[in-house]
């Protein structure tokens, strides 16, 4: 398997973020653990394409290693060129110190300046996933338990009014850090499932009523399906398809501001199949009252 981040993401080196974006989910998709148990092949492919997005979806660490800084694992390269600084000089002071004393450099100095030793351990790696939840999962908030590629389990907590496309941060949840350093963070990418019943607008929540040709006449009062249950509503008199009635605050509650409302949109729905006794009905009041919806229609054309 390839070490190159671009190579495994399948994107070239002048890829968007966001073409990096796009590359990853839909390899995450085919990858991702769930769907292959126990493939220990594709679980190290998925384990290689997440660091590979974790690396070029990061500005800094990607132009980082586009120029050499770091490797595939986001770890420091060694600087090859101390060595050449030192047998570039001049013999007589090529061990020297920058005091001119003439004795040997400290050797635990120089692996301090290679490998960082003595500040303090490097911080983990941050980690990135992608997850899908259910519609109402998402507008009404859930606890998930997820499993990562490594095996280890994570209990997530999907706060209400989760959008589609944002970003859960787990602190503290990602790779360990080396030399005793802080563990990294774990970022999920959250996508939501479309719903049969539900779109959400903002933080309204649509839904399109089929209606019964007398409802919409005579009125009723009805069942609706709202996210957080069923609820009655009145369908007025004379009501005709399109037309919207809301229910406030029956939308989406994140937390921060009221709730929004649901848009009801009426749909009038003949029945499958119309009777005589509806056709002689429909007679009589078609020669009664007359009338021209396309009226507007046919004046404005």
């Amino acid at each position: 398997m390839t070490d190159d981040p671009y190579q495994i993401l399948d994107v070239p080196r002048t890829a968007t973020q966001n073409d990096i974006r796009k590359a990853y989910r839909k390899r995450a998709k085919e990858l991702h653990p769930d769907l292959h148990p126990g493939d220990k092949k594709v679980e190290a492919q998925f384990k290689a394409l997440s660091a590979a997005y974790h690396l070029l979806n990061d500005p800094e660490q990607r132009a980082r290693f586009d120029r050499g800084e770091i490797d595939a694992s986001g770890a420091e390269r060694p600087q090859q060129r101390f060595y050449r600084n030192f047998a570039d000089a001049d013999q007589a002071s090529r061990y020297t110190s920058a005091s001119g004393a003439g004795e040997f450099e400290d050797l635990s100095d120089i692996f301090s300046d290679l490998f960082g030793r003595g500040r303090g351990g490097a911080r983990g790696q941050d980690l990135h996933y992608q997850l899908e939840v259910e519609f109402l999962d998402a507008v009404n908030g859930a606890r998930r338990r997820i499993t990562l590629p490594d095996g280890n389990t994570l209990d997530l907590n999907i706060p209400p009014g989760t959008r589609d496309g944002s970003t859960l941060r787990l602190r503290d949840k990602g790779a360990p850090g080396i030399d005793g350093g802080p563990r990294g963070d774990t970022f999920i990418e959250i996508s939501v499932r479309s719903h049969p019943v539900f779109q959400r607008k903002g933080d309204d929540i649509e839904v399109d009523l089929p209606i019964t040709l007398y409802e919409a006449v005579l009125g009723a009062k009805i069942e609706v399906p709202t996210v957080s249950g069923r609820v009655s509503m009145t369908v007025p008199k004379g009501s005709n398809t399109g037309d919207v009635l809301r229910l406030r605050g029956k939308g989406v509650k994140t937390g921060h501001g009221p709730a929004g409302d649901q848009r009801v949109k009426l749909q009038v729905v003949l029945p499958d199949k119309v009777d005589p006794a509806l056709e002689a009905l429909m007679e009589t009041w078609r020669r009664a009252h007359p009338y021209d919806p396309r009226d507007t229609l046919r004046r404005a054309s």
